[in-house]
């Protein structure tokens, strides 16, 4: 029997009314002046928290160009790859940046040996090779001689025989302002070897682990003698100290480095590499040290699990046993070598600098565990191996090394990845490569000559005077490749070659054998373990409702998926609401945007992995078989009999993996304040668990039977699992266990991934199994199964697909940061808690970011107990908490309701009821009501008076100044100018509903947003066909229109889909807006379910109809800063006129982003709350990614402001916002435009019915069904009412305040001050702080010059008056745009002209801008000419962009990445030099992405293509001679032929087109992910010949060896080719012979049926004109 403990439950309830609003919102004039004044902006007792954080998260990101040049030949190298290597770094310039006064760079360095030459004064016969320090110090003589006397003395204490100082020779006159003002004094000192290490090796390997450990000594020593300085003459930084490398770097643009260091140009500085690095930092103050190359690495690219790698790290150091070591003995070569290999490092502050800092950027911290690493006896390759290891599972190229994959499995078990997109360049002095993270996301290119020369670089072209006959290979390093470069031997040896070598070290494979235990994935128990009412009673305590089982897991458990949901979020913020929340509602998921990409889970898994280990793990730095011996677990999401299956292998005949179990629940009496004392116990008996040999400890809240879930609450699992983490790295411990979350508490993804990124290692659901099996066996479900509606399946098979689900959120979670590897996802903390108090923080979640306070461990346990059955009255059933779906009259709070849409129709004139289907033609003005100002105030007092929802309830206005008389205050119609859409598709909303918000916001002359789904071309002229009764014959479907109408959207968005981004779709926009995330899933690609794909929205997607579409994520042309750089570059290209916008998602670190996006020439950036989106979109992902905008907005207007770029964009704002006090408060947060949203589509009759992913709205506002469509009810005038009534809301209150221009309030958080009144409507607000975080907004009442654009001559215009435009980088562009017989030709739109040009890698975006002159004429089918450019060279990004029928272009040379980057027709044609000494069929001729989002045209490449080839591809026509991973990934149409070896993935998300592929080696079937496509030999007639004369074509373009091998042999060649194609083509004439055979093409601009476009006899041979048929 349940028997209800009410105890201290109902006594909170009674005294401190718990969670129940105190008193309903009044804020009518919200002007009450008895409250806390917040002045100079906001007023905190503490500095303001809003950058706190790791500094590479929330101050400076950077991205680079990277590279190295080698070549080992004789004894000191040559000066020659010195000048060789700055020559690449001035052609890299483009992807580094500048600072604040466009001058200083951010970055640019070179790492070389030694060059001894030049140090002559300093060797000597007992001394020709001395370790050489170069080290930065502060400008001011005192304090330079105090930091040298360390230097010197520390060097003397460890019997290094100092030899003399050198000040390096600069010339600072070539720096800009601001790096001049930082320029540390450069030094370099020089030591002699002690005379103890006389036991050194050849290598020195002794007297470099010394140098190495002196080093980490010298800041040591500048604390205790307290000689650091926080000021900007405070630098004292080692940039390098070894006998064998050397760094010369600092804040300076890469021209410039060789000025500024003089020796850079003195022919003695010789040497066999070096290393080069340009860096594109967000922050604009300079640092010198953050300039790389690094000690060992030069690093482009982001380390996205940073804080988990260096928790990991601190534990792992923290394991190490310090007996073993003399810390004092630096010198001792096995003293030394023990040092690096067995001691800690990291926590003898008295002796050694840290190892790891948050303080430091990532490239520091991967640098310094590196060179540890290398320290330690690991080779280079092999450290770097193991920090950034290949996604390695069933990799085709590993299948004959199996050393490979078994080194991978070992070192995967005992250390985390380090994982993000990274291009790293490394050396330790004896060998130097290069290694590409798994993803490839990052170019990377090298080429071989025949004097033994070795050129790697992030793009190919920057070595100008390069011969190309001399070039013996040309290649790239592919997904988790590498390249290393013997520096003794010169040997250089590929990536197989460099891994087998070092795998084969050890026999990694016999000792995984023989120690480690496997558990594959089991059944699952059927029986249930809790009675009915013990299970809801249960289910209760834990937090679940009744949505979660009726949404969640049944689709779940019935379709193995998440739940699928839309409108977004509009319920309160955890922090704010009245209902009791689990605690992993407090935390919000972090992704990935603009300085590194979030990853394709559902295309590109294949480098995924949820697999995770158990049990002690051994050191990293002393490999022994001992490392092998872990669990290792296929999921981690475990059953009972996999629990059971770990409790096995206990015994020690089974590996004795001792297991323990500590139960987290204690005794109800304790009352809330007992739970500190519970955690305590629970972390003291962990540690002395682990202590005494437990190395599998299972932290469990089951309660054994309903009189223990009567008596005892429980500690949250997220709360526990974080403390008992942190303790253990604290002890000391955490490595020599795994921890197992046994928890009732675990059924969304969100809660798996808290409590994998908080520290667990596994989770074992038992409630949401045992929820399961209960959902099973309703009667209901039953009927379903036997109806259809639901798959018939097994209990044991809902369970499996409830884990599947699970595994699925997990890697999405994962990938929309950009990680990988759940085990390096684990204990990295990638979360924003919102509204949860310190000591939570400090006890569970150490480093988390906080902004505002919160909760305190009470209110945790508080709110714990709040969930139990007798608190909430529910009795034996479940509460419907309504946290999804409103549940009216109870449950939840949600902003946007049906009744709030009823109000705001009744105020805007719309009856819902009328439209076409009825009886609209009959009704005056279309049945458009007369707009109620009444009833406007009614639907903004329900605003007012409802629940707090938003941060921004929290704060109330207090004007500076008296107030006015409205008259005074400007127009509404200014004001509605700043007035702009949210990006909402067509296909997404239907037509009359996307067109109806274009025309409505262009009459008040805001700006709407056609959202990633493209438009109809009809949409780009002005209306001038409407009659008196408001209709137009070009948009009968609407209503209320008038001559003068536009539906052209202001904004036309670029999303990584590329739906309908063609050339007349580009020039035509106004503003072009970038979608690097979206508030309803963030970090996620866009969803348009396939009902929603009809014939019309399927011809402007060019996709096919009924098929869904996925977008990715957007990491394929934008996977950092730089790449955004050069999308921005593409499109100021194309369309000068036309602003660039880049959409961002509130999350903590967007500051520092935003100051990026502002470096990469952006005009506006938009910063979304995480709460908004219409479309369908993961529940979990609606409800738990993103922030609100009020910290985004906050946060990047004062990074913007402190960088001195505030005055180069116009911020922009959306998510949620309804009224014009939401407007206000956004102005003064620092917004100057605002976007509306899901209230603007109730404006034109959405009645919030929650179904716009199910194609079933009831007023066709989100439907593409005509019956559906028929009933939308809504006009433009209709939304101009609405946007109308704003703008006098909006007056009103700056009349109130004082003000007469709008403008006057953008940035003055003075005006804002937190509101007591409001803060005490809920309880559990009492521990929040707002000050803290927005007092971090700069006072910017007096200085007003950031709402100004600076332009040439000091001049300050009005910033949406101005766009950037492209420099240099688009001179070539220019040129040819100037042609005047291009010009006469696209003018004429006739006849014929061609012209030549060189081109270099500095030439971006070449064929841009002529495009845009051809499409802004014509369009993009109507130029009749034609225009034949040729080009030699290397060609920049995103050569031959956006081409487009009648334009020909020609490359002779090489390219980089995104070749035909948004092709709409014409021809690109690549070959390389006449004189080459490559195989063009074997080397890389173009980069990666090519043909991204072409939609026609002919593409032909006499060589490889590198990554995600003909990505989006949906029309063009490819042929190329070999590509590397994702070939084809999300096609959807077009036609591509390879001629030789791809790499793994093709054709992932294809749904349309067809693929013919070689397959030469018989391996191609194992490179194919077979989800959708199926792989066929060639079996029709039309099939063959469209792809014979496609090879044709491509011979008689290129000359291809390859083609003609081909076709010369082409009955036995034939036989070899794989056609691939998705079900779409499946009845098409080259897969199916019933097909129609006339509708085969073989080119994109040709028509059906041509089948040969060979010019008959020309210059070929008869045999080969022979193969064409007239």
């Amino acid at each position: 029997m349940i028997v209800y403990k009410t105890s201290w439950i109902l006594a909170s309830l009674a005294t401190a009314s718990a969670f129940v609003p105190l008193s309903p919102r009044s804020v009518s004039n919200t002007f009450p002046q008895e409250q806390t004044k917040l002045q100079m902006v906001f007023r905190s007792e503490q500095e303001s928290n809003m950058f706190d954080g790791p500094l590479a998260l929330t101050k400076e990101r950077d991205a680079c160009g990277v590279g190295f040049v080698a070549n080992t030949k004789g004894e000191f190298g040559s000066h020659k790859v010195l000048t060789d290597a700055l020559s690449a770094l001035d052609c890299m310039e483009h992807r580094g940046g500048c600072g604040g006064d466009g001058v200083s760079g951010d970055g640019a360095g070179v790492m070389t040996q030694i060059p001894w030459k030049l140090f002559d004064d300093f060797r000597s016969d007992n001394c020709p090779q001395p370790g050489v320090g170069m080290v930065f110090l502060p400008r001011d003589e005192e304090r330079r001689n105090s930091v040298k006397k360390v230097i010197e003395d520390v060097c003397s204490e460890n019997e290094l025989g100092f030899l003399g100082w050198r000040e390096v020779p600069v010339d600072k006159s070539v720096l800009g302002e601001m790096a001049l003002a930082a320029v540390p004094s450069i030094w370099q000192f020089f030591v002699k070897a002690p005379e103890r290490l006389v036991n050194d090796d050849d290598a020195r390997d002794g007297f470099e682990r010394t140098l190495y450990l002196v080093r980490r000594r010298f800041d040591v020593v500048r604390k205790e003698r307290d000689l650091m300085w926080d000021d900007d003459d405070g630098e004292a930084y080692v940039a390098s100290f070894s006998s064998r490398t050397i760094v010369y770097k600092g804040m300076v643009q890469s021209c410039v480095l060789p000025q500024f260091y003089k020796d850079l140009a003195n022919s003695d500085f010789t040497t066999k590499f070096a290393i080069y690095h340009r860096r594109f930092s967000t922050n604009t103050n300079p640092r010198w040290p953050l300039a790389q190359p690094m000690r060992c690495v030069g690093h482009n690219g982001e380390i996205n699990t940073l804080l988990g790698n260096v928790n990991w790290i601190k534990a792992r150091e923290s394991a190490k046993n310090n007996e073993a070591c003399e810390l004092e003995d630096l010198v001792d070569y096995e003293s030394s070598d023990n040092i690096v290999m067995k001691c800690n490092t990291q926590d003898f502050p008295s002796i050694l600098e840290p190892l790891v800092d948050l303080g430091r950027s990532d490239s520091a911290n991967l640098d310094g565990v590196f060179d540890l690493m290398c320290k330690s006896r690991h080779r280079a390759p092999c450290a770097l191996m193991a920090l950034v290891p290949a996604a390695y599972m069933n990799a085709p190229d590993l299948a004959d090394h199996p050393e490979i994959t078994d080194f991978y499995k070992f070192h995967g078990g005992l250390l985390e990845a380090w994982d993000g997109p990274a291009l790293l360049v490394y050396s330790d002095g004896k060998s130097i490569g290069a290694s590409l993270d798994r993803n490839g996301l990052r170019p990377a290119r090298y080429s071989i000559t025949n004097d033994g020369s070795v050129y790697m670089m992030s793009e190919t072209g920057v070595i100008p005077d390069l011969d190309e006959s001399t070039i013996t290979e040309k290649g790239r390093l592919g997904p988790g490749q590498m390249i290393n470069v013997d520096l003794d031997s010169g040997e250089f040896k590929d990536n197989i070659a460099i891994k087998s070598e070092i795998a084969s070290r050890h026999p990694y494979g016999e000792w995984i054998s023989k120690e480690r235990k496997d558990i594959e994935k089991m059944d699952f128990d059927e029986e249930r373990f809790y009675g009915e009412e013990t299970t809801t009673f249960a289910q209760s305590t834990f937090g679940w409702g009744l949505e979660d089982i009726g949404m969640q897991i049944a689709d779940m458990a019935g379709a193995g998926k998440e739940t699928t949901y839309s409108m977004g979020d509009d319920a309160p913020v955890s922090a704010l609401s009245t209902r009791p929340q689990p605690l992993y509602n407090y935390f919000k998921q972090r992704f990935a945007q603009v300085t590194n990409p979030p990853i394709d889970p559902l295309r590109e898994g294949v480098v995924m992995s949820l697999a995770m280990t158990l049990g002690k793990k051994e050191s990293i730095y002393q490999v022994s078989e001992l490392g092998a011996r872990l669990i290792h677990l296929e999921s981690p999401v475990l059953n009972d009999n996999e629990m059971d299956r770990i409790a096995l292998y206990a015994k020690e005949e089974n590996g004795g993996f001792q297991n323990s179990k500590v139960s987290t629940r204690y005794s109800l009496s304790d009352g809330p304040e007992g739970i500190a004392a519970a955690l305590d116990k629970v972390c003291d008996d962990a540690v002395e668990l682990v202590r005494d040999g437990t190395e599998i400890l299972i932290l469990s809240d089951m309660a054994a039977d309903q009189d223990e879930l009567n008596d005892t609450t429980y500690i949250p699992p997220l709360l526990a699992v974080g403390a008992v983490h942190h303790r253990l790295i604290e002890e000391g411990l955490r490595m020599d266990t795994g921890i197992i979350v046994e928890t009732g508490s675990a059924w969304s993804t969100h809660h798996f991934a808290c409590l994998v990124g908080y520290g667990a290692n596994a989770v074992h659901p038992y409630l949401a199994l045992e929820t399961v099996k209960q959902w099973y066996s309703q009667p209901k479900v039953g009927k379903m199964m036997q109806s259809g509606k639901l798959a018939k399946i097994s209990v044991n098979e809902a369970q499996q697909n409830f884990r599947k689900a699970i595994e699925a959120g997990l890697l999405k979670i994962l990938s929309k940061m950009g990680i990988s590897l759940l085990t390096s996802y684990s204990g990295a903390q990638i979360f924003e808690a919102v509204g949860l108090g310190e000591d939570a923080i400090q006890r569970s979640f150490k480093g988390t970011t906080s902004r505002i306070g919160g909760l305190s461990l009470e209110d945790i346990a508080r709110e714990t107990a709040m969930m139990r059955p007798e608190a909430v009255d529910a009795k034996l059933k479940l509460v419907n908490y309504g946290y999804y779906k409103p549940i009216p009259k109870q449950g939840e709070y949600h902003a946007n309701s049906a009744d709030l849409a009823k109000l705001l129709h009744e105020a805007i004139g719309l009856d819902k009821k009328v439209s076409s289907a009825t009886n609209r033609d009959e009704l005056e003005n279309d049945g458009v009501k007369p707009a109620s100002v009444a009833n406007y105030e009614i639907f903004k007092k329900s605003l007012e008076t409802a629940p707090l929802a938003n941060i921004r309830d929290l704060l109330d206005f207090e004007s500076d100044r008296e107030s006015i008389d409205i008259s005074e205050v400007e127009p509404a119609s200014e004001i509605m100018r700043r007035f702009c859409t949210g990006a909402m598709s067509l296909g997404a909303l239907s037509r009359e509903a996307h067109e109806t918000l274009a025309i409505a916001v262009n009459r008040v002359g805001g700006k709407s947003n056609s959202g990633e789904g493209g438009e109809d071309t009809i949409r780009g002229k002005a209306l001038s066909d409407v009659d008196e009764k408001g209709r137009s014959p070009t948009f009968p479907h609407l209503a209320g229109l008038k001559n003068g109408d536009s539906a052209n959207s202001f904004v036309h968005q670029i999303a990584s889909g590329r739906f309908g981004v063609t050339p007349e779709f580009l020039v035509t926009g106004k503003q072009l807006e970038i979608k690097m995330a979206q508030g309803a899933k963030p970090g996620e690609g866009g969803q348009l379910p396939g009902p929603k794909v009809s014939e019309y929205i399927a011809g402007l997607r060019a996709s096919k109809q009924g098929v869904t579409l996925i977008s990715p994520p957007p990491h394929h042309d934008i996977y950092s800063i730089e790449d955004l750089a050069q999308l921005i570059h593409d499109l100021h290209a194309i369309n000068e006129k036309a602003g660039v916008s880049v959409k961002l998602v509130s999350t903590v670190g967007i500051g520092t982003v935003a100051c990026g996006v502002a470096k990469a020439a952006a005009d506006v950036i938009q910063i979304s709350g995480g709460d908004g989106g219409t479309g369908a979109s993961p529940l979990s992902s609606i409800k738990h990614a993103g922030c609100p905008w009020e910290f985004g907005l906050a946060e990047a207007h004062s990074a913007l402001m402190e960088n001195n770029l505030r005055d180069r964009v116009v911020i922009r704002v959306d998510g949620g916002i309804r009224t014009g006090r939401d407007v206000a408060v956004a102005a003064m947060m620092g917004a100057e435009e605002f976007g509306f949203g899901t209230v603007a589509m109730i404006a034109e009759g959405c009645v919030m019915a929650r179904v716009c992913h199910l194609n079933t709205c009831p007023v066709g506002v989100t439907s593409q069904k005509e019956n559906l469509r028929k009933k939308f009810p809504g006009t433009p005038e209709h939304v101009v009412n609405f946007f109308q009534f704003v703008a006098e809301e909006i007056r009103e209150l700056m009349a109130h305040l004082g003000y007469t221009r709008f403008e006057d309030l953008i940035g003055r958080a003075d005006l804002l001050k937190e509101s007591l009144e409001q803060k005490d409507r809920v309880e559990k607000t009492k521990g929040i702080d707002l000050s803290r975080f927005f007092s971090g907004i700069p006072n910017s009442a007096e200085d007003r010059s950031f709402l100004r654009a600076k332009i040439e001559g000091d001049n300050l215009v009005m910033k949406e008056e101005i766009v950037h435009i492209n420099g240099q980088s688009s001179d070539l562009d220019r040129a040819v745009c100037k042609n005047e017989d291009i010009a006469k030709v696209i003018k004429e739109n006739e006849g014929e002209t061609n012209a030549n040009f060189k081109i270099v890698n500095t030439d971006r975006s070449t064929c841009a801008m002529l495009s845009g002159d051809i499409a802004r004429a014509h369009g993009n089918k109507g130029f009749q000419g034609k225009i034949n450019l040729s080009f030699e060279g290397s060609a920049g990004q995103a050569f031959g962009a956006f081409v487009l029928p009648g334009l020909n272009v020609r490359l002779t040379g090489e390219a980089n990445d995104y070749v035909g980057k948004g092709m709409h027709g014409g021809e690109i044609v690549v070959v390389p030099e006449a004189n080459a000494g490559f195989v063009a069929a074997e080397s890389s001729i173009v980069g990666n992405a090519c043909l991204y989002g072409a939609t026609g045209g002919d593409f032909h490449a006499n060589g490889r293509t590198g990554e995600r080839f003909c990505v989006r591809n949906s029309g063009a026509f490819a042929v190329a001679e070999g590509a590397g991973d994702h070939c084809c990934e999300y096609m959807t149409g077009g036609v591509v032929v390879m001629l030789g070896s791809v790499g793994r993935n093709v054709g992932a998300g294809m749904t349309g087109g067809v693929g013919y592929f070689y397959d030469d080696s018989d391996d191609f079937l194992n490179l194919v992910n077979g989800e959708i496509v199926t792989v066929k030999r060639i079996g029709t007639t039309a099939g063959e010949l469209q792809l014979k004369n496609m090879i044709e074509r491509h011979f008689e373009k290129t000359g291809s060896e390859k083609a003609d091998e081909i076709l010369s042999n082409w009955d036995t060649a034939k036989e070899k080719f794989w056609q691939v194609y998705p079900p779409s083509e499946a009845n098409s004439a080259v897969i199916s012979e019933e097909a129609d055979a006339a509708l085969t093409r073989v080119s994109a601009s040709a028509p059906d049926g041509a089948l040969c476009f060979l010019s008959v006899g020309g210059q070929l041979s008869p045999d080969q004109t022979a193969r064409c048929a007239d």
